[in-house]
């Protein structure tokens, strides 16, 4: 279900599994429940959230006051956020700003819209996985439901097994991870990033040559060179 990564006396750092509910969901005990029993806490509270779907990193604040101030943090957009995808579709464009606002469209999915009266942002850069692959390193600017997932969409390249922008794909998972997060907390400036050729419970396709490969050189996200964004 997870895997702590790090343990503050004000916060955990875990990697979340992939099709594992941060809430209590079709009957499924609840992942803080199950984080209470390794670590002893009596109480923890979510800072901020993954999708079923996706795994990696989740920060869990082990008191209010802590749990108040970081995600504040994410509300502020103060903290930085790397996620890996990968597509079995090539995209429009192999790097660049996806940027709109985005609509309820049907069922449980979203659509990104041409307008930016208060619009999603990610930036990406992509490199070749095997077979037609395409892996993906994306860093959402802003904390949208389902961004990245509708993001990639919006410029051909649905995530390789998501059930819901990607429904004909099958797959082990659906290939959207967590991957890195940097943040300050109390003067103090943490990275944390989760590997996912790390576990064996997040999904075969990490582990392909190509994907390898393009990992390694994505080992610092916060170092790359991503462009400015113009306010």
């Amino acid at each position: 279900m997870f895997d702590l990564l790090y343990s503050h006396p004000d916060f955990h750092v875990i990697s979340k599994h992939p099709n594992v509910s941060v809430h209590k969901d079709d009957g499924d005990t609840m992942l803080l429940e199950e984080v209470k029993q390794r670590t002893g806490d009596k109480q923890l509270y979510l800072i901020h959230r993954l999708d079923k779907m996706t795994s990696g990193i989740l920060l869990l604040g082990r008191n209010g006051s802590a749990a108040s101030a970081l995600s504040g943090q994410f509300a502020n957009r103060t903290v930085e956020k790397f996620y890996l995808a990968i597509s079995n579709k090539k995209p429009k464009k192999k790097q660049g700003l996806i940027k709109g606002d985005m609509e309820r469209s049907r069922r449980a999915s979203w659509k990104l819209i041409n307008s930016n009266s208060n619009p999603a942002i990610t930036q990406f850069f992509s490199l070749a996985g095997d077979q037609g692959e395409r892996l993906f390193l994306c860093k959402p600017l802003t904390g949208k439901t389902h961004q990245i997932r509708v993001a990639l969409k919006s410029i051909g390249s649905a995530i390789t097994g998501d059930p819901i922008y990607n429904a004909s794909n099958q797959s082990d998972r659906g290939y959207l991870h967590a991957f890195a997060i940097r943040f300050e907390y109390q003067s103090e400036k943490y990275e944390f990033l989760c590997d996912p050729r790390q576990s064996a419970s997040l999904g075969k396709k990490w582990h392909s040559p190509a994907v390898a490969q393009a990992l390694d050189m994505w080992l610092a996200p916060w170092a790359l060179n991503w462009p400015v964004i113009k306010k």
